[in-house]
């Protein structure tokens, strides 16, 4: 796990408790695109599960997610794909 992915990681445990957390750098497969730079650490995408989205929408869920990550969105993460579900949701 990258470093970024990690701080993500921890950052989500900490203000949304998933029951089901995977953070996924996705970064070289956007070589040369942009927002790129070498190293990586530039194009995430998250996949969880977190009772804080029960009764949300969508875009309420991205918002939460983007609140929790705005310091890492600001650091240098260029692109966050974001699946976000409540427990029981498929």
């Amino acid at each position: 796990m990258t470093a970024m992915a990690e701080r993500i990681t921890k950052k989500l445990e900490s203000a949304l408790s998933p029951q089901r957390l995977k953070v996924i750098d996705e970064s070289h497969q956007h070589q040369g695109h942009g927002g790129w730079r070498e190293g990586g650490e530039t194009h995430f995408r998250v996949d969880i599960v977190s009772e804080a989205f029960s009764g949300k929408s969508r875009l309420e869920r991205h918002r939460m997610v983007n609140a929790a990550l705005a310091q890492e969105l600001t650091d240098g993460v260029h692109a966050l794909a974001i699946v976000a579900r409540g427990p029981g949701e498929s």
